[in-house]
């Protein structure tokens, strides 16, 4: 009977032995951390080795605080830039826990903790978007060069201000380092260490496409404007070259017809001396010829003329009479 009770009470010494020694131990991973809490209270340092340690049973309490890299995944929300463009922006955000003890203070769980990283991040987003124009949050670095449509042409055509963006001061990738930087001393108070905020993906507000498109429809306006402008000062051209090329054609070939005439009118006349000047009666005769030329010329059937006796033309109509006056 005393071997009996002696067993049993071995028995519940073990249980309450393995029961009290599973209530003592506890292990960590890797990627966990923990802080030891009494009665609610963190009591000691965080424990950061992974391994099996010791706490005080049934008083003390283990809570379990991840060492990894987490992540922030912010809501979507529509907010405006500097030039009064409404964009919606979604964006993300790595963290840790660098200060466990810090973060168990204020935040406790990770719950809480998205919660803050969404009231932080948000605010210093909105705050940054607020201070830059659309193009800085769209362009990704200062030193990027945007896709340029040949048929704008270049600068030194007299074109270049159609399709050309204006320079920026920043970019996408400065803003999100600013949005860090200042978000980051914030977070710092809470026990997290901010390690890189992004932006997801940027869309536009249904009003600002509009804009955009009005935009595309007037810079292509302006390079119709310009081809329009450039076929017309083109045809202008050939025109002129055309009036030009004919003045020049008419020129030589009036040019060419007077030197014809002339070198013509030359041979006539020097056959008509050489003609003349080979007798006496070749010269009257020839003097005779061309009065009669002129006749034909200054006297019709309805002419009267009044004439000296000392003129050739009447010399020679007295000739013809047989020397009647």
């Amino acid at each position: 009977m005393k071997a009996l009770k002696l067993g049993f009470v071995l028995w519940v010494l073990a249980i309450a032995g393995f029961f009290l020694a599973s209530a003592s131990l506890y292990t960590l991973q890797e990627t966990e951390q923990a802080i030891i809490t009494e009665f609610g209270k963190p009591v000691g340092q965080p424990v950061t080795q992974a391994g099996l340690h010791f706490k005080t049973p049934l008083t003390q309490q283990v809570n379990i605080i991840e060492k990894n890299i987490l992540e922030w995944d912010g809501q979507r929300s529509e907010m405006p830039t500097r030039d009064k463009l409404y964009i919606s922006v979604d964006a993300f955000a790595r963290w840790r826990i660098s200060k466990p003890l810090e973060y168990f203070r204020r935040l406790r769980d990770e719950r809480s903790a998205q919660s803050r990283l969404e009231d932080v991040l948000g605010s210093e987003t909105r705050n940054a978007i607020a201070k830059h124009d659309l193009i800085e949050v769209v362009r990704t670095t200062k030193a990027r060069t945007p896709l340029r449509d040949d048929v704008l042409g270049a600068p030194n055509e007299g074109y270049g201000s159609i399709g050309v963006l204006q320079p920026i001061q920043k970019g996408r990738a400065a803003i999100e380092l600013e949005i860090r930087n200042a978000a980051k001393t914030k977070l710092e108070e809470l026990g997290i260490e901010l390690l890189d905020v992004r932006f997801k993906r940027i869309n536009y507000n249904p009003t600002v496409v509009d804009k955009i498109y009005e935009r595309m429809i007037s810079e292509r306006q302006q390079i119709a404007s310009r081809f329009r402008s450039e076929g017309e000062g083109e045809a202008a051209k050939i025109m002129g070259d055309r009036e030009r090329d004919l003045s020049v054609i008419e020129s030589e070939a009036y040019k060419t017809v007077q030197e014809m005439r002339g070198q013509a009118d030359a041979k006539v006349t020097s056959i008509y001396a050489a003609a003349y000047s080979q007798s006496a009666e070749a010269r009257s005769l020839y003097a005779f010829v061309k009065t009669l030329d002129t006749y034909k010329k200054v006297i019709s059937e309805n002419d009267t003329l009044v004439l000296s006796s000392k003129s050739d033309l009447y010399r020679f109509l007295s000739d013809a009479n047989g020397g009647e006056k």
